[in-house]
């Protein structure tokens, strides 16, 4: 009996010290719907850490979730340990406004990194005769509907451009609706925010009546990028829609970031992981989509509103990326 005891004893011991060896964390990034950007790279993002399995012991998988609010909330209950997210939503949950007022600020939330631009993309026909922001005083422009991305953006360009809704006639139609509006001669115009390229926005440059795209840029521009931290500066590349009128230059424009994000309580070690595997695989990461053909390893540092996690802050600071950091996200 005694020499059995002392198997089991030995047996036990030895058990212990497998988990050290093979046991695997799981982690689960939260995106958006199937047909949209966010569920691809996610899905892209999984394969990057899963391929290093073995390295790091993480077991990575993708979720189609309701988007940037639903998954901010996910995370910091601890429901998703990764999700991405608009910039000005991560601002808001951080901060605690907007869905968030009632909850107060999200303390937990923390910034991984920032994807591809959605930008705040303006379409006007080339009858109206809009070809900067003041020219859209006394038109038909749809603004969006309520609630929507595109009109809240679209109130801070009328701001910057010194115009209120009052000076032009508002339409509140979904963005999807813009392009069959704008050929049918309904409206001048429309906002819609959205990566690029974009369907609706092919749709709406390739019909009959010919459209233009205007531009915000200069003073503009400099308001919104200074007043909100989330906002960036960008371009809509004029080679995506070949159809529409212009110079043939791309267009100055402003937009939030899709970001990655994640909480304070997931641990540094698989932040890291997930991190240094994106940016060390960067050129397979660009080769993703489309939206994702020009960016810089820089400008995934931009239109973060959330701390910098730990673990995406060790790697910044191996690769010599902190720089581009604000040291108020450190």
């Amino acid at each position: 009996m005694k020499k059995f005891f002392l198997f089991i004893t030995a047996a036990l011991f030895a058990v212990s010290l497998v988990p050290t060896v093979f046991a695997k964390t799981f982690v689960t990034i939260g995106t958006g719907g199937v047909t949209g950007v966010y569920y691809p790279t996610g899905g892209a993002i999984s394969r990057m850490v899963n391929k290093k399995s073995d390295v790091y012991d993480i077991k990575s998988t993708v979720e189609s979730t309701g988007g940037s609010v639903y998954n901010v909330n996910a995370v910091v209950a601890g429901d998703l340990e990764f999700g991405i997210s608009q910039s000005d939503i991560q601002y808001q949950a951080f901060k605690g406004l907007e869905s968030w007022k009632d909850k107060g600020p999200q303390k937990k939330l923390r910034s991984v990194f920032s994807l591809h631009p959605e930008i705040v993309t303006i379409v006007a026909s080339e009858n109206s005769g809009i070809k900067k922001l003041a020219d859209m005083k006394g038109k038909r422009i749809n603004i969006g509907n309520p609630g929507s991305g595109q009109y809240i953006n679209s109130e801070d360009v009328f701001d910057a451009a010194g115009l209120k809704f009052s000076d032009v006639k508002v339409e509140k139609a979904k963005a999807v609706e813009s392009p069959a509006l704008l050929q049918d001669e309904r409206i001048d115009a429309f906002f819609y925010t959205v990566g690029h390229p974009n369907s609706n926005i092919k749709e709406a440059t390739s019909g009959r009546i010919k459209v233009r795209f205007v531009p915000v840029e200069g003073a503009q521009a400099d308001y919104l990028v200074k007043k909100f931290p989330y906002y960036v500066k960008t371009y809509i590349n004029i080679k995506d829609y070949p159809t529409a009128s212009g110079d043939g230059k791309n267009v100055p424009a402003v937009g939030v970031k899709a970001t990655l994000v994640t909480s304070s309580d997931v641990s540094d070690k698989v932040v890291y992981a997930i991190t240094k595997e994106v940016f060390d695989n960067f050129d397979e990461f660009k080769t993703l989509h489309p939206a994702f053909a020009n960016l810089t390893k820089q400008e995934m540092l931009e239109g973060l509103t959330a701390p910098v996690h730990p673990g995406a802050m060790k790697y910044y600071k191996e690769a010599g990326l902190d720089k581009y950091i604000s040291s108020n996200l450190r």
